[in-house]
């Protein structure tokens, strides 16, 4: 089945999935889900960290069923339209980001290049998993190696070191 606008409509579980509809873009679906999610981030950057944490790990835990379901659905093992795991590694590359557009860039970009090139354990991670977790795992390590080179740049800069609480 090729995903259409009309499929999203039709099907809550294709609208999470395919990322509101960015995952429909002929070129480059993952930089324009990772967009989602760097626009995501920015409407919960204000949230406390246990709540912020709490949230993305409900994303996780859902897109593990939601990209599975998107995936039978489509009859595509991993569809590169499916952009839901792009959300979410975004949201775990951009966790305690300022809202300053250096550091968001920065944490993009990084993210993009992990989910991209898929260094080991990311390759590792993508090749060996299957079904929604295989989907949505190696997004989530690309964004956890993105996060701590961020706040690893961060640290003695304007920005200041990171510090919880």
């Amino acid at each position: 089945m090729t995903p259409t606008v009309a499929n999203l409509l039709k099907s809550p579980t294709l609208m999470l999935a395919l990322g509101f509809g960015s995952g429909l873009v002929k070129k480059g679906p993952g930089t324009a889900g990772s967009l989602v999610g760097l626009l995501v981030y920015c409407a919960m950057a204000q949230l406390s960290p246990a709540i912020y944490v709490g949230l993305v790990a409900l994303g996780f835990g859902g897109g593990i069923w939601i990209c599975g379901r998107a995936a039978a659905q489509l009859q595509i093992k991993d569809p590169g339209c499916i952009v839901w795991d792009e959300i979410i590694g975004m949201l775990i590359a951009c966790w305690l980001v300022p809202l300053e557009p250096a550091w968001l860039l920065l944490a993009f970009g990084l993210f993009r290049l992990f989910d991209i090139l898929k260094p080991w354990p990311i390759s590792w991670l993508d090749r060996n998993l299957k079904g929604g977790l295989g989907i949505m795992v190696d997004d989530v390590a690309a964004g956890l190696v993105s996060c701590a080179l961020v706040h690893l740049a961060m640290v003695g800069t304007a920005s200041g070191p990171l510090v919880l609480g």
